[in-house]
This record gives structure tokens, C-alpha cells and sequence, in this order.
């Protein structure tokens, strides 16, 4: 019998939108889902403009994937939702379908991932109709803190910012007052007052939200468990026996929005020139949802006539491997605060340094000089000055491999081990003395389940 039912909720479905919080939502879902003590629930938003799949059923906005799954999907209006303080309009898909979904599914705990184009006040959606189940949330980024995409990046110059006012708040954006800014984090605040426990993946994110105002204890650490691949692009490249070469093969794998760097990667390769002897591959996706005005730019970086630059597309997570084994180096070249890039433990799976930026989540877990280097943040020319280095120095790379951790990153099963024991604890302070006298049983669920796949799927 499974144990507790937890219900995992996520801005947008990793069939529809691959990227970093997506990936990881989906791997924790199915490691819950092997997990005897678990037993997962996923509800994931669809809508334009990631995807253009009509509202999924008539009369209500909420859908099962499959009859036979525990996905759902929530159909919610992008043009109804309101980016400044990050709420719906239109709130009855919440306050009905939403709420009245919450009660049939009766979780044990409900842990958001993301709350874009859902809303903060999706919160207090769970709080009202489970009044006694815990609410966890992940900090994968600071959108909470940040108008600009959560990136704590400034308008004017595109500096970091570290600490947020509303002056401050308006200095990047003029024409919203600063009074404006303040009533935004109230709000903000007052619904994630409502839960119970934060997950930040690095102290430093930690730190950000408590200067924010969220209350220290009420922050776990814990960083992102990752999967562990069947099989490496190093053992790969061992079964081939390539035998010594030059190590000057780079790959970019990413989203190419305006805060991934990838802009700042192709002006350092046309620094270069084409006397530089390595060779660039952008496995790059989702441009097409980015504003016209990045398209645009990054348009024209795309188009420069270019021998050593090889723009591959999007690729499949079960490639992954076969990939990294035709490159020597991986770029993550972000220019905001990255809170946890999972790249950075992919590439170290596969036993390829990395090439980064100089702040945030992907200098922490690369260490300059002994499994990757770093470069200035936003820098093109300290970027080709990196790129040519690593090109050319004669055992840089193998020194480099060799400094990478033999399994890096957390395990996924460390991390649901982690993940439960919150949970737990949770579970205990809500029930007092009751959870300790009795066993929690899934049993009850299972009837109010599969009356919902009726009301949805019929």
C-alpha cells in the first residue's frame, strides 16, 4: 500500500515545456512514483502562449493526461493573468474547479514548484479547502522578489541586483509607482505567508528570500536530486576508442531567452574570428515563446554568416548522452543569479567541465580551475579569452575531467529521502499526538480518485 499522497504543482507540463524547473518536476514525480512510501499526484497547467492546446474539457478547465495516470492538466488563460502581481483575474478556475478538484483528491501534502500563470493566490486556494494539510513551495528562481522574470537583473544597464525597494523597483520600470511595488510584495507575502515550509536549493537563495522577509526557520536547504543516466558520454567515447584529439568542441544546451547568455556566447565566438580552431554547437530552445524585440536580436546574432557555429535545435533528454560525447566542453554562460542550472550536474555526469559565468548557482558548483573556469558575467571578450584557453592549453581538459566529482550532484534517492522527512515532520506538527498514535493509510483516497477521473475524463 502507498504511503502519504502528495500533489506536486508545476507552472507548466514537461511534455509541453521543457526547461529546467519542468525537467526536474518530472523526475521527482517519477521517482515518488517508485517510492513505496509515496504516492504522487501531478497537476501541471497548459495554455498559450507555451502550448495551443484548448481548454481540455468543457465544463471544467481541469483534465486527466490518461485515465490511468496520475497527471492532470489546468487550463488557465495567459492573457488573464496578471504579470505585475502574478494572480489570475478570472479567478473561477481556482475557486471552483480548482478547489473542488483539491477536495476529491484529498493530498497528505501539497508542494508547489512553480505558481506562474496560476497565481500566488493558489495558495490560499489549498489552505481554504485543506486547512489542515502542510503547503511546501520551491525557490527555483526569484520571481516572488523580482518583476523582471524573477532574474534580480536591472533594466537600465543590466546589472545584478541584490536587494530589492520599491524604489529600487521602479528605478527599472518608471512607469509603475513605487507605492505600486510595495503593494505588490504585501500581496506576494501574504499568500506565501500560508505555507508551511520553503525548499531553497542553495543557502545563498535561502539568504536572498529571508532579506526578502520569508522567516529563516521556515527555509530547508535542500538542493535538487538528479538522475543518474543508464549510461555516459564518456563511456561512450571509450567504447569508440577515439583516441587523443583536440579538445576545442563546445556545446550550449539551454533556453535561448534573454537571460541565458547564449547572446553573449555568440558575440565571444565572433571575437574569435574564424582562425579559431574549435567549433560551437547551440542545442537551444523555446525562442519562438520570447518577446518580438529578443527575437529580433538574437535573430541577427543567428544569421551572421559563421563556419565554427552549428545551431542543432532542441534535443531529447535521452540523447543526452550521445551528444555530450561528440563535445569536449559545456557553456553555461547565464547572466542572472542561476539558483540551481541542472546542466551544470548533467555535463558532470557525462565528465565534461563547464564554462560559466562568474555568480549565482552555476559558480558554486563549478570551482575555477579544478572542474570547469569561469568567466566575467555578460563579458564577451573575457568569454573568447576563456573559449580560447581551453582550446589550446595542453592538458587543460584532462585535468579538468579529473576534478569533477566521481557522482556528482545529489541522488535522487538522497533527495526523497530528504523530500519525505519534511513531509513528515510537517505531518507531525499538524497532527500533535494523533500521527504519532496511528499509521497515515492511502486507502480512503483511492475512491475519491477515480470519482474525479469520472467528472473529468467523462
Amino acid at each position: 500500500m502507498k504511503g502519504m499522497k502528495v500533489l506536486l504543482v508545476c507552472h507548466n507540463h514537461p511534455h509541453i515545456l521543457v526547461g529546467g524547473v519542468e525537467t526536474y518536476t518530472r523526475d521527482l514525480f517519477e521517482a515518488f512514483s517508485r517510492s513505496p512510501r509515496i504516492d504522487p499526484v501531478l497537476v501541471a497547467r497548459v495554455g498559450p502562449p507555451y502550448s495551443q492546446m484548448p481548454n481540455p474539457h468543457p465544463d471544467s478547465p481541469i483534465a486527466i493526461m490518461s485515465r490511468h495516470s496520475n497527471e492532470y492538466l489546468i487550463y488557465t488563460d495567459f492573457g488573464d493573468f496578471d504579470h505585475f502581481f502574478g494572480r489570475l483575474r478570472w479567478r473561477t478556475p481556482l475557486t471552483t474547479h480548482f478547489d473542488r478538484f483539491l477536495r476529491n483528491i484529498r493530498p497528505d501534502v501539497v508542494h508547489f514548484q512553480h505558481t506562474a500563470y496560476l497565481g500566488y493566490d493558489i495558495i490560499r486556494i489549498v489552505r481554504n479547502a485543506l486547512p489542515g494539510v502542510p503547503i511546501v513551495y520551491s525557490l527555483h528562481d526569484y520571481m516572488p522578489i523580482c518583476y523582471r522574470d524573477g532574474q534580480m537583473v536591472r533594466v537600465h544597464d543590466n546589472s545584478v541586483c541584490q536587494e530589492e525597494s520599491p524604489r529600487r523597483c521602479h528605478e527599472c520600470f518608471p512607469t509603475v509607482a513605487p507605492q505600486q511595488f510595495f503593494m505588490r510584495k504585501r500581496f506576494v507575502q501574504s499568500q506565501l505567508s500560508l505555507v508551511d515550509r520553503f525548499v531553497a536549493p542553495t543557502a545563498y537563495v535561502k539568504q536572498r528570500y529571508v532579506e526578502w522577509g520569508i522567516d529563516r526557520d521556515k527555509i530547508e536547504v535542500e538542493p535538487q536530486g538528479v538522475v543518474q543516466p543508464s549510461v555516459t558520454a564518456d563511456e561512450i567515447e571509450a567504447r569508440r576508442k577515439f583516441g587523443p584529439r583536440k579538445r576545442n568542441r563546445f556545446g550550449y544546451f539551454g533556453q535561448l531567452n534573454p537571460y541565458k547568455g547564449a547572446d553573449t556566447l555568440l558575440r565571444a565566438i565572433d571575437l574569435l574570428g574564424p582562425s579559431f580552431g574549435g567549433h560551437l554547437w547551440v542545442y537551444g530552445a523555446n525562442l519562438q515563446h520570447q518577446s518580438p524585440e529578443w527575437q529580433q536580436r538574437f535573430g541577427e546574432l543567428i544569421h551572421r554568416p559563421r563556419t565554427n557555429v552549428t545551431f542543432a535545435g532542441s534535443y531529447q533528454r535521452s540523447d543526452l548522452a550521445e551528444l555530450m560525447a561528440r563535445l569536449d566542453w559545456v557553456i553555461v554562460p547565464s547572466s542572472w543569479w542561476e539558483t540551481g542550472p541542472l546542466v551544470v550536474w548533467e555535463a558532470f555526469q557525462h565528465r565534461r567541465p563547464v564554462i560559466c559565468s562568474d555568480i549565482g548557482g552555476q559558480s558554486e558548483k563549478v570551482v575555477d580551475g579544478v572542474n570547469g573556469l569561469h568567466f566575467r558575467r555578460g563579458d564577451a571578450e573575457s568569454l573568447a579569452l576563456t573559449l580560447q584557453h581551453a582550446a589550446s592549453r595542453p592538458g587543460l581538459w584532462e585535468t579538468l575531467r579529473d576534478g569533477i566529482p566521481e557522482r556528482p550532484g545529489p541522488p535522487m534517492s538522497r533527495h526523497i529521502d530528504a523530500l519525505v522527512s519534511i513531509y513528515d515532520a510537517l505531518l507531525d506538527q499538524r497532527n500533535g499526538a494523533t500521527a504519532n498514535a496511528a499509521p497515515r493509510a492511502a486507502a480512503p483516497h483511492t475512491n475519491a480518485v477515480a470519482e474525479w477521473r469520472d467528472v473529468v475524463s467523462g
